[in-house]
C-alpha cells in the first residue's frame, strides 16, 4: 500500500512537471514568434518610412486595418470554443478531426459572405476604388488564417511548429524588401511580399498539421456547424467590439485626418507592441493548464503580477519612448511620442482583462460576460471620442479614448466578478 502511494505521488509529480514544461514551451514559442515578428517590423520601419514615405506607408496601414475587420468576421470567435474542444479531447483523433474540419468549413462559408461585402466596398467607395489593388492584396491574407489553424497547435501545446514556420517566412521577406522596395511607388510590391509570405507559410503549416497530428481540414455538412456557431457567437461579438475599438482609430485618422497621421499612430503602436508581445502571451500559454487545474489563489497572483507588469511597461515607455521614436522615425515623427505614452497604458488593461477572461469567465462558461465587457469598452470608447473631438480635433483624443475605455473594461470585469462571486 505504501509503495502504491509512493508510486502515485511520483506519477503526480512527473505529470505536474510535464504540464509546467509544456506551458513554458508554449509560452516561449508564442512569445518568441511575436517578439521576432515585432522586432523585424521595428527594424524595417526606419527603412520603410523613409523609402515609401509617410503617406504611402500610411495607406498600407490603412488598407490592412480595413482587412482586419473581414479577418475578424471570418474568424468568428471560433478560437476559444474550438481550442477548448481540442483540449478536452486531446487523445481522440476523430473528435479533433471533426473540430478542425468544422472550423475550416465554417470559415470558408463566412469567407464567401465577406468577399461579397468587400467587393461592394471596393466598387462603391472612392478611396477603396482608387486603391483597390492594395486592398485586394491585403485581403488575400485571410486565406492563411483559414487553412492554417494556429489555435489547434496552441491547444495541443505544440506552438513551436507555428513559430518555426512563421519565422522562416517572415525572415525571407527581409531581403526581398531591401531588393524591391526603393520608392513610394513600390507600396503595392511591399504589400504583395507580406501577403505572399503569410499565405505560402500557411500551406507549409497544413503539411505539418497532417504529418505531426495526423489530421487535416476538410469540408463537413453545414448541419454539423450549428454548435460551433452557437458557442462562438459570444466571442465573435466580443472580438467585434474590441476590433472596432482598436482598428477604428486608424480608420478615423485616415478618413478625417490624413495618411501621414496614420503613419504616426502606427509607429506608436509598433513601439508599444514589443512590451505588449512580451506579456500578453502569458495568459494564452497558461490557458490549457488553467482549464485543467483551477486555483483561485493562483489566479489572484497572476492578476497582481500582471498589474505590476503593466505599470512597469508604462513607466519604461514614458522614460525611453522619446528616444525610440527619434531613432525609428526621425525628427519628423516625434509627434508619435505622446501617442506612444498614452497607448502604453493599454498594456495594463489588456493584461488584467485578459486574465479575467482566460482564467475566470471562460473556465466558468460565462462567455457572454466577455461579450458584455467588450461592449462596455466599445460604447465608452466612442462616447469619449465624440465628446473629445467636439472639444479638440486632434489625434491624441483618439489615443486617450482608447486608453480610458480599457480602464472601463477593468472596472466592469471587477463588478461582474464581485456580483456573481466568481473569484
Amino acid at each position: 500500500m505504501w509503495n502504491l502511494l509512493k508510486m502515485n505521488n511520483r506519477i503526480s509529480i512527473l505529470t505536474n512537471r510535464l504540464l509546467h514544461s509544456k506551458v513554458f514551451e508554449n509560452y516561449f514559442s508564442m512569445t518568441s514568434l511575436n517578439i521576432c515578428s515585432t522586432l523585424i517590423g521595428i527594424l524595417l520601419y526606419p527603412y520603410l518610412i523613409r523609402t515609401l514615405g509617410k503617406d504611402s506607408y500610411g495607406l498600407y496601414v490603412f488598407s490592412f486595418s480595413v482587412v482586419k475587420f473581414f479577418m475578424l468576421f471570418v474568424a468568428f470567435g471560433f478560437f476559444y470554443p474550438a481550442m477548448k474542444e481540442i483540449i478536452e479531447n486531446r487523445n481522440d483523433i476523430y473528435r479533433k478531426q471533426q473540430t478542425l474540419s468544422a472550423i475550416f468549413t465554417a470559415k470558408m462559408i463566412l469567407l464567401l459572405f465577406a468577399s461579397v461585402i468587400f467587393s461592394i466596398l471596393c466598387f462603391s467607395i472612392p478611396l477603396f476604388r482608387n486603391n483597390y489593388l492594395i486592398f485586394v492584396i491585403c485581403y488575400a491574407q485571410i486565406i492563411a488564417d483559414i487553412i492554417f489553424p494556429a489555435w489547434y497547435f496552441q491547444a495541443v501545446q505544440k506552438m513551436k511548429f507555428v513559430t518555426v514556420i512563421n519565422l522562416i517566412f517572415r525572415l525571407l521577406t527581409i531581403p526581398l524588401i531591401f531588393i524591391f522596395i526603393k520608392n513610394p511607388n513600390d507600396t503595392l510590391t511591399y504589400a504583395l511580399i507580406i501577403s505572399l509570405s503569410v499565405i505560402i507559410g500557411s500551406f507549409s503549416g497544413v503539411y505539418l498539421l497532417w504529418k505531426e497530428e495526423k489530421v487535416y481540414p476538410k469540408f463537413l455538412r453545414i448541419c454539423c456547424l450549428k454548435k460551433y456557431f452557437q458557442d462562438s457567437l459570444p466571442f465573435f461579438w466580443s472580438y467585434f467590439a474590441s476590433t472596432i475599438k482598436s482598428e477604428s482609430i486608424t480608420l478615423i485618422i485616415g478618413a478625417f485626418f490624413n495618411m501621414a497621421d496614420v503613419a504616426l499612430y502606427d509607429l506608436a503602436n509598433k513601439i508599444v507592441s514589443l512590451p505588449r508581445t512580451l506579456t500578453l502571451n502569458i495568459n494564452s500559454a497558461l490557458f490549457p493548464k488553467a482549464l485543467a487545474e483551477k486555483s483561485t489563489e493562483a489566479i489572484r497572483k497572476i492578476i497582481r503580477y500582471e498589474t505590476f507588469t503593466g505599470i512597469a511597461c508604462f513607466v519604461g515607455i514614458l522614460i525611453f519612448g522619446y528616444w525610440i521614436v527619434l531613432l525609428l522615425g526621425g525628427k519628423s515623427m516625434l509627434a508619435a511620442y505622446p501617442l506612444t505614452v498614452i497607448i502604453s497604458t493599454t498594456i495594463l488593461s489588456w493584461l488584467v482583462v485578459g486574465a479575467y477572461i482566460d482564467f475566470i469567465f471562460v473556465p466558468k462558461n460565462r462567455y457572454y460576460f466577455v461579450t458584455k465587457n467588450q461592449f462596455v469598452a466599445f460604447f465608452s470608447f466612442f462616447i469619449i471620442i465624440s465628446i473629445g473631438l467636439l472639444l479638440c480635433k486632434n489625434i491624441l483624443v483618439l489615443a486617450i479614448a482608447y486608453s480610458l475605455s480599457g480602464f472601463c473594461e477593468i472596472i466592469y470585469c471587477k463588478y461582474l466578478i464581485r456580483k456573481y462571486r466568481l473569484l
